[in-house]
């Protein structure tokens, strides 16, 4: 099971960016997020015409280890780690370790 998944609220705990948060937007793969408004890179851009592109220097969103990345929890407003519960049905739930309280997606 993912601990991290798309359109989770994350912090970054590590990095250049350490302490901005920002919206899980997709898993690249088994270990990386791209998170948006966080690790931007400036990238030069032919201009093609054909696709209505303008060509110049453009910011774009690249993905992040997700070990640099911790979920926020809102109620204590920190980081937090994520721990699994199994439910009496035998469902499986994403909890906050520190209180317990299941994650909401």
């Amino acid at each position: 099971m993912n601990k991290i998944r798309k359109g989770d609220e994350v912090i970054v705990i590590a990095g250049r960016d350490k302490g901005k948060r920002g919206t899980v937007s997709l898993r690249v793969d088994a270990d990386r997020v791209l998170v948006d408004g966080i690790n931007l890179v400036k990238k030069h851009a032919k201009p093609n015409p054909m696709k209505g592109i303008q060509g110049g220097i453009v910011e774009k969103a690249m993905p992040i280890q997700q070990s640099n990345v911790a979920i926020y929890n809102k109620a204590s407003g920190k980081a937090d780690r994520v721990g699994v519960k199994t439910l009496q049905d035998g469902t499986r739930v994403r909890v906050f370790k520190s209180s317990g309280e299941e994650i909401k997606a």
